[in-house]
């Protein structure tokens, strides 16, 4: 199991989905952590279950507001450095995603899609780099098997993720000399409110999770704390010689061909 004790983790989007399962994985560790999201009372909800999993409430900050807000990565790198001292890992977890093709996109929606999935990440990373210097520390990017495998029907969201892969590729390549780790992991269809939030109604929802058993070779969809697990172990000792990775959690969706 990896040990995150007293290791500093800024967690982003850690409202709900994988940020609260992430959060509530690295609290069993012994991990410290400042929790960002737009919804308090449902980061408030994730930092009880933080308590609850074993991290003292007094290692837990909470700071809420828009992640597309530079002031607010300002001042989320400020607080953490300011309460605890230290940033050991940052978990880029932040995402949105609508559904739309090339002929019906907004360019409004692109543009925050692009905001919130990569700038966002690409900002909170630059900000984070002097104190992930003197830890040592590590990055884990949350991406999706949209980074990997081409779909219709969500051009955006996918170009976003295809493109926080490359950051992290390039990226790590950038920070080696440093002895900053950066890598990512890819899930494939993990049951979580992100499905309705695009705007997909609950019977579809179903169906979705009913046909994606033939997506994953492994015949079922994911787990949150599957993809949870392996974000704690990239950000661990553990993974102490893995940087410019790709980790899917798919089931091996990522080798499946259509039949």
């Amino acid at each position: 199991m990896p040990d995150l004790r007293g290791k500093v983790a800024i967690i982003t989007g850690a409202s709900s989905g994988i940020g609260k399962g992430t959060a509530v994985e690295f609290a069993q560790l012994g991990a410290h952590l400042a929790l960002t999201g737009r919804n308090l009372e449902n980061l408030q909800a994730t930092a009880k279950a933080c308590v609850e999993a074993g991290t003292p409430e007094d290692k837990i900050l909470v700071v809420t507001g828009d992640i597309c807000d530079d002031e607010v990565r300002k001042n989320l790198v400020d607080q953490t450095a300011q309460k605890f001292g230290r940033i050991d890992v940052l978990v880029n977890n932040a995402g949105i995603g609508k559904f739309s093709d090339l002929e019906t996109l907004d360019m409004a929606e692109y543009d925050r899609t692009m905001d919130v999935n990569v700038r966002s990440a690409v900002r909170l990373t630059q900000l984070c780099v002097p104190h992930l210097t003197k830890t040592k520390g590590a990055v884990v990017n949350v991406s999706s098997i949209n980074g990997v495998r081409s779909m219709s029907g969500c051009l955006a969201y996918s170009m976003s993720k295809a493109t926080l892969d490359q950051f992290t590729r390039c990226v790590a390549l950038e920070l080696a000399s440093k002895q900053i780790r950066v890598n990512s992991v890819n899930p494939g269809v993990i049951p979580t409110d992100f499905f309705k939030t695009m705007g997909m109604p609950e019977e579809k929802i179903a169906q979705l999770m009913e046909r994606c058993k033939t997506f994953h070779a492994l015949g079922r969809p994911g787990e949150v704390s599957e993809v949870a697990k392996t974000i704690a172990f990239l950000a661990s000792s553990d993974a102490s010689f893995i940087t410019g990775a790709q980790l899917s959690v798919d089931g091996g969706w990522h080798l499946m061909c259509p039949r």
